[in-house]
């Protein structure tokens, strides 16, 4: 493996650890960078806290109080293509194909690429998509119609490529 190979393997693994950490944050009140990298590692990333500090300012990520006062990790609203942006690419760098069957959206993931690429999706935020579930290698989209799941489809294929 040449350098060149280590970088974009290396900045694969950081898109998606930032899409894990995008999806812990709204699944969790998380209230410092050590809890953060403890759920990570729970996660399987292998992160240290100036690893998640890195990813914290590229994120854009802050604190925000909630309705009790405490004070947690969110994402900026601020930068939503931006956003959109790191999701196609972790799409992008995780899917290996897409098909429909019905209602739903069938898309096959690299091994253990499942779940961020999923977060991705979900953060996307489509209107024809209902839910999502996601596997090892594999993800299921529930669409609201089979019109919709098409719809859904091409978009993927246009995203991913395949």
């Amino acid at each position: 493996m040449n350098r060149n190979d280590l970088n974009n393997a290396g900045n694969k693994i950081k898109r998606i650890r930032q899409a894990k950490i995008l999806d812990i944050i709204e699944t969790n009140d998380i209230t410092t960078q050590e809890e953060l990298t403890i759920l990570l590692r729970e996660a399987g990333f292998d992160a240290t806290q100036a690893t998640v500090s890195r990813d914290i300012r590229d994120l854009k990520l802050t604190k925000s109080s909630d309705r009790s006062g405490a004070y947690k990790y969110v994402a900026s609203d601020s930068g939503q293509e931006q956003s959109e942006n790191k999701y196609e690419k972790i799409l992008v760098e995780a899917a290996l194909n897409s098909v429909t069957a019905s209602n739903l959206v069938i898309v096959k993931t690299y091994a253990g690429m499942a779940n961020a690429a999923c977060a991705a999706i979900d953060r996307l935020s489509w209107a024809e998509v209902a839910g999502s579930i996601a596997g090892d290698d594999t993800i299921f989209i529930a669409c609201y119609t089979e019109d919709k799941a098409k719809t859904v489809l091409e978009r993927l294929k246009s995203i991913i490529g395949k």
